[in-house]
């Protein structure tokens, strides 16, 4: 996938708490950071968004019901940028306006992880750390699960503000963006990406903050019961050979080369199963969907450098990503005949 990240005079539009920046671009810092000094890092403080006539010779039309969404070139304050054509009713946000919202996240705990523009400045995002942990068989190898969240919006129109519920395996970074039926509720239980109101008082930006903390709880709480039942469920090594052949199954009568690379990945998942950061939970469940979804996450080349993987996956823009590892997830949960 490539990057896709805005690159304005030599100057990327990215920031990454401690991490490499995605594909050697941008700007990495060490300690926690103000929204102010966040927006500054990520190159998306004062872009001016506003509206401007869109200019049609009079000869093909007078319609004016469009205009554009224009920004001030954030390298550049002499030059104007095109985000986007909109209606008249559209209403131009801010970036401080978005990350004003983390605000009101941070003050319940957190920091903010990463932020950055991408398709020319069409779309925003950044990434909070929540204080919210999931903790898998607490008495025993109490494998820890961090929660972010992102929220991200465009310029031209095509994205509300919205933000995603992002699980993370501490110790190997697994992403585990899931979508959760959760007990007892209605039309698809808790939600992983939700909307964000739009406010401008003090007090509805709190109001619209605890609710977002309130479904992100919501979300882990649901979270920690799967992954604890994932945990409790023995899994043998000829049913993690199943599951394997279950979600990749051997190709028939194909090339060599094919079957080459589907050993090659069977060979890696073994690897992972029962390797470094795997090995404490070997033999369950749990485990065997995290080597799944590590493999995603870390160990396959077409996805290019290992950084690039998971600001990609964590930040919610790898959609296909994010529907696979639904998918393996389904599939463990059938080989293991787990409600």
């Amino acid at each position: 996938m490539a990057h896709d990240l805005e690159n304005q005079n030599g100057k990327t539009s990215f920031a990454s708490f401690r991490e490499p920046a995605w594909h050697g671009l941008g700007t990495v810092f060490t300690n926690e950071v103000t929204t102010g000094e966040m927006l500054s890092l990520a190159n998306l403080d004062g872009w001016n968004v506003r509206l401007e006539d869109l200019e049609i010779p009079n000869h093909l039309s007078s319609d004016k019901s469009y205009q554009y969404v224009v920004r001030t070139n954030p390298t550049d304050a002499s030059q104007t940028d095109v985000l986007g054509v909109v209606g008249q009713r559209y209403v131009p946000l801010q970036n401080e306006d978005l990350f004003s919202f983390g605000d009101n996240i941070l003050d319940g705990g957190g920091r903010w992880e990463t932020a950055g523009s991408i398709r020319g400045g069409r779309v925003v995002f950044g990434s909070l750390a929540l204080e919210r942990e999931a903790v898998i068989d607490a008495q025993g190898v109490a494998d820890k699960v961090k929660t972010y969240l992102l929220i991200n919006t465009s310029h031209d129109g095509s994205i509300a503000i919205q933000a995603s519920i992002t699980p993370v395996r501490v110790v190997c970074a697994n992403t585990l963006n899931l979508a959760l039926n959760g007990v007892g509720r209605k039309k698809g239980g808790v939600k992983q990406s939700f909307k964000i109101r739009h406010t401008q008082t003090a007090e509805g930006k709190i109001q619209v903050a605890r609710e977002t903390l309130g479904l992100a709880n919501a979300y882990m709480d649901e979270f920690s019961k799967l992954a604890n039942s994932l945990y409790e469920k023995e899994v043998t090594a000829q049913q993690f050979n199943d599951i394997i052949l279950a979600a990749y199954p051997k190709p028939k009568g194909e090339a060599k080369n094919a079957i080459t690379k589907w050993t090659n990945k069977v060979d890696t998942l073994n690897d992972i199963y029962t390797g470094e950061f795997n090995g404490m939970i070997a033999g369950t469940a749990w485990g065997a969907f995290n080597a799944l979804t590590e493999r995603l996450d870390w160990h396959r080349s077409a996805r290019g450098g290992s950084n690039e993987s998971i600001l990609a996956s964590a930040s919610g823009f790898d959609a296909q990503i994010n529907a696979e590892k639904n998918r393996l997830l389904k599939v463990v949960k059938g080989i293991m005949q787990i409600a």
